[in-house]
């Protein structure tokens, strides 16, 4: 059974204790309730990782001690940027956990004409940072050391335009899409894959998408719902072109 991980935001300590802090301290204290001498590992969101030893614990306060540099997991030598529709919040919470343990760089919500969720200001702050508590969960669980890039919305519109001249392959999935993705040449540069909203996109979203130079692909003979289709895209990226392969 592996050890426990703690998120600790950079620099990870040089010394040899190191105090968590509070919120990974509660949860080692109070939900998993660890002991003096079980063995812990801390990671700092950009890819390094320390096995460490808890020296004390109580309460909120739990010291580490024994602290040791441990061999680093490689990132996926695929970048993939996520674009995802808004959809409840529920869904999206899901969304951001899978693709995080799947190893996406980044993910990046857009309002789409057809999006259920609409947020501005504050609302979209905090839904931010709450995405990112996700993505840090889901780090802490399978082993990652890298945080994935979360990004505020955007419009759908004006982000598709930004992205005209950007770098890699550009894909968005669409039900009638031209070719299935496997047919789609290796990406050089890291790939960004567009994924719509529970009631697709509007054929206005489509074609800007593909003036824009996203090519239209296509999974399967069946219509996914955009959690699945989400999920079901990057696993087939990381399988074609990734570290599943």
């Amino acid at each position: 059974m592996s050890a426990p991980r703690f998120y600790c935001p950079p620099p990870l300590p040089l010394s040899t204790n190191f105090e968590l802090p509070p919120a990974a301290a509660h949860h080692a204290s109070r939900v998993l309730r660890l002991r003096i001498g079980d063995a812990v590992q801390i990671f700092d969101g950009i890819g390094n990782a320390l096995d460490a030893t808890i020296n004390e614990i109580s309460g909120k306060h739990v010291l580490l001690g024994n602290l040791q540099t441990c061999m680093t997991q490689q990132d996926s030598g695929l970048r993939i940027i996520l674009a995802q529709a808004m959809c409840n919040s529920d869904k999206m919470d899901w969304i951001v956990q899978k693709a995080t343990e799947l190893g996406v760089s980044e993910i990046l919500p857009v309002q789409t004409q057809r999006s259920v969720a609409k947020l501005t200001g504050s609302r979209a702050e905090k839904r931010t940072e709450h995405w990112r508590s996700v993505a840090i969960s889901a780090c802490e669980q399978c082993g990652r050391n890298d945080l994935p890039q979360i990004h505020a919305p955007q419009e759908l519109s004006a982000w598709l335009i930004g992205m005209r001249a950007a770098p890699g392959s550009k894909l968005i999935l669409l039900p009638g899409g031209a070719t299935q993705l496997q047919a789609q040449p290796k990406p050089r540069d890291g790939v960004t894959l567009v994924i719509g909203p529970e009631g697709g996109f509007t054929a206005d979203e489509a074609n800007v998408a593909q003036q824009m130079g996203f090519a239209p692909v296509l999974l399967g003979p069946r219509v996914l719902r955009t959690e699945t289709a989400a999920i079901a895209g990057i696993s087939a990226l990381q399988t074609l072109w990734g570290d599943f392969n």
